[in-house]
């Protein structure tokens, strides 16, 4: 690496002073912290600097100012004190000035850890205004708590595991500057890129451990700074951020986020929702759309638009919509990112010389599936099924060429659930009207039993199968009537 220290550690002294006498101060715990975990991750005893000497006042002096231009990071420990100190400015804008640029590869070199709540007329040095903020405190109710190591067990946990999370990205920051390539950055041979949409404060702790494991894992994350908050460049920024990312993940819950300044007045989670569905519906971007259990808005037009959310196949254009906990969203989002790095394979060949037939399915109904395949090839049926591995753009295009292809269309509602079933025949709906024509569709139903398929099945809809205790020839005797074919064999 082309510098002498991995990082310099800028404070205010203040920040450091013990809140009991004879204990160590919050400062000196995290310089220490974090020079252990990022040691481990480099693989390489880290070399970090900070003026540890105990004065009161702010000396901005040539000791300190020599350190900065040795330094390939900058991390700035801000707190009320800390932005209103010449002497911390003076930090910044010297290391600002001895680095040129403040960002290499796509990699910040400025590192912005919020120790403390700032007052509302506290103003960021403005290289910081762009640049992610990590915080160590969180809300408890109207109240915002520091997360302290001196507030007991469950404090010392959560102030190490945010340690730890910053000295990932510091150690990936570390190292697309020792590649020190001109060009800007692209993913790791075996990574993806990853936009991981901002989210309400309520959930800003699993995004976190989610980007960290996301570039654990070799994949490129963005956003990689602060997004603006006015509504024209936002839109712009998103734009440039989706047309680079080959999955989004949205992670949805109570809060409803900042609101940037603009016409439309929608929250920024909502606001990058709407625009990552029409990239899913321009160019077939994947999407993941978390929501987060219990998740109930605070305020009314939050829960309108979380209502909306399960049922509007707009909202969730290109998605699949999650429920569960945090760790099977971070399996649900690697197994995404597995498929996408998966060659496309050819269609599985449908076996009958009849009309084809096209199960519109997902991927957990693969073996559900198998009687009804064999009972309708029986009948004669040529039978397809979705392409769920390869490139997003390609397998929608795929698969569309498939129902296109298809006589009649099966909307399997096995193992998704209420949403995605209506997500997919609107979707069919849709594509008939712009279309003028299509295949007749159809709704069968496959177990789990659930209220929403009992009442489909007591509506006894001419176009529903039900198959939930089988699949006996009664039961498919509509579709075969009107896609106008015999049992083979059977007498005229």
């Amino acid at each position: 690496m082309p510098f002498d220290l991995h990082a310099f550690i800028s404070y205010a002294h203040i920040d450091n002073e013990p809140l009991e006498p004879g204990q160590p101060g919050w400062v000196s715990r995290f310089h220490a912290v974090l020079k252990t975990r990022l040691s481990q991750r480099l693989g390489e005893p880290a070399r970090l600097w900070r003026d540890d000497k105990l004065r009161g006042d702010d000396v901005f002096g040539d000791e300190i100012r020599a350190q900065l231009p040795r330094a390939a990071l900058l991390v700035s420990i801000l707190s009320p004190r800390y932005v209103r100190s010449d002497w911390c400015t003076a930090e910044v804008a010297g290391f600002a000035a001895a680095a040129g640029a403040t960002q290499v590869q796509n990699k910040t070199r400025v590192v912005k850890v919020l120790k403390t709540p700032l007052a509302p007329g506290d103003r960021v040095p403005p290289v910081f205004e762009r640049s992610l903020g990590h915080p160590f405190y969180k809300d408890e109710g109207a109240r915002q708590v520091e997360i302290d190591p001196a507030f007991g067990d469950d404090a010392r946990q959560e102030f190490l595991r945010r340690v730890s999370d910053l000295a990932v990205e510091m150690a990936d920051n570390l190292r697309a500057l020792a590649e020190a390539a001109p060009a800007a950055a692209a993913p790791a041979a075996s990574g993806q890129v990853v936009f991981v949409a901002e989210c309400g404060r309520d959930l800003q702790a699993v995004r976190a451990q989610l980007v960290t494991d996301l570039r654990l894992h070799g994949h490129t994350v963005l956003p990689a700074q602060q997004l603006p908050l006015s509504e024209d460049l936002l839109r712009a920024e998103l734009a440039t951020l989706l047309a680079r990312a080959t999955l989004a993940v949205h992670l949805v819950g109570s809060s409803a986020g900042p609101v940037p300044d603009g016409p439309t007045g929608q929250p920024l989670v909502a606001l990058q929702n709407t625009l990552a569905a029409a990239a899913a519906q321009a160019r077939g971007l994947r999407r993941i759309l978390w929501l987060a259990p219990g998740a109930q808005g605070e305020r009314p037009e939050q829960q309108a638009w979380l209502d909306a959310l399960q049922t509007d196949a707009d909202l969730q254009r290109g998605a699949d919509l999650l429920r569960g906990e945090p760790e099977a969203l971070k399996s649900a989002v690697h197994q995404a990112l597995q498929a996408l790095q998966q060659p496309v394979a050819a269609p599985t060949p449908a076996s009958g010389s009849g009309p084809r037939v096209h199960l519109l399915m997902t991927e957990a109904d693969r073996a559900a599936v198998v009687p009804l395949v064999k009972a309708l090839r029986g009948l004669g049926l040529a039978v397809s099924v979705p392409v769920f591995a390869g490139d997003a753009a390609e397998l929608r295009q795929r698969n569309a060429q498939l129902v296109a292809d298809s006589r009649a269309v099966l909307v399997v509602y096995g193992a998704g659930d209420e949403a995605w079933k209506f997500h997919q025949v609107s979707d069919l709906q849709k594509q008939a009207a712009i279309a003028g024509r299509g295949p007749s569709r159809w709704l069968a139903l496959l177990p789990p039993v659930t209220p929403d398929k009992e009442l489909e099945q007591a509506l006894a809809d001419p176009a529903t199968l039900d198959l939930l205790a089988g699949v006996p020839a009664a039961a498919l005797a509509p579709l075969q009537a009107a896609l106008g074919v015999a049992v083979p064999g059977a007498q005229a």
